[in-house]
């Protein structure tokens, strides 16, 4: 799945591509692997089917107290393994639309790189999956990643709750899982909207 960029607004394909790769994911996607890594999305690619009528992106960097980043732990239930963030803001009209967030972590041995967005509800909108090298029939499917949509952080975001397992990948559905707790957890400590400037930041 790759999105077209002919429709996109000049000024979000001028950001993007200027754009330097976000801390978490910087080492996940380039370079040579051990495995044969799949990549699905270039996360320049993400950011546009992400947010494709947006003005602006704004690309900000958090760095996490351990007093924040055990705030993280205990909302998200997940561990918290780094100090900095990054984080990529949307903007269309003035207005902030979405905040999108890359997690990498492991599945079983091989790694994994999510991206999540949240809306200004606190809300996930849209999950995607940039880079997979666990074998592919452990894959999560389009339909299966749609569950999150609309969820926030509470008990029911869970596989105990109401997040269906998918058969014959509980590591998988674990994984995904706790990326997605742990980014709606960083998601209200740092809390974004309140830091972000249309046009502000670090930028192309």
């Amino acid at each position: 799945m790759r999105p077209d960029f002919d429709g996109c607004c000049p000024h979000v394909r001028a950001a993007v591509r200027g754009m330097a790769v976000a801390v978490v994911v910087c080492s996940s996607l380039a370079g040579p692997t051990p495995t044969q890594a799949q990549v699905f999305l270039t996360q320049e690619e993400a950011l546009a089917l992400a947010f494709p009528g947006a003005d602006g992106i704004t690309r900000e960097t958090a760095f996490l107290t351990p007093e924040q980043s055990a705030e993280v732990e205990a909302l998200s239930g997940r561990a918290m393994d780094r100090g900095v963030v990054t984080y990529y803001g949307a903007h269309a009209d003035g207005e902030w639309v979405g905040v999108a967030w890359f997690d990498a972590h492991r599945v079983r041995t091989l790694e994994e790189v999510l991206m999540v967005v949240v809306d200004r509800t606190g809300a996930v909108r849209r999950t995607e999956v940039l880079k997979f090298a666990e074998p592919r029939d452990y894959l999560p499917p389009e339909g299966w990643l749609r569950q999150f949509q609309g969820r926030t952080l509470d008990r029911s975001l869970d596989l105990k709750g109401n997040i269906v397992t998918m058969t014959g990948a509980t590591l998988t559905s674990r994984a995904v899982t706790d990326a997605v707790r742990r980014v709606l957890a960083l998601h209200q400590v740092v809390d974004p909207f309140s830091a972000l400037v249309p046009g502000v930041g670090e930028g192309p």
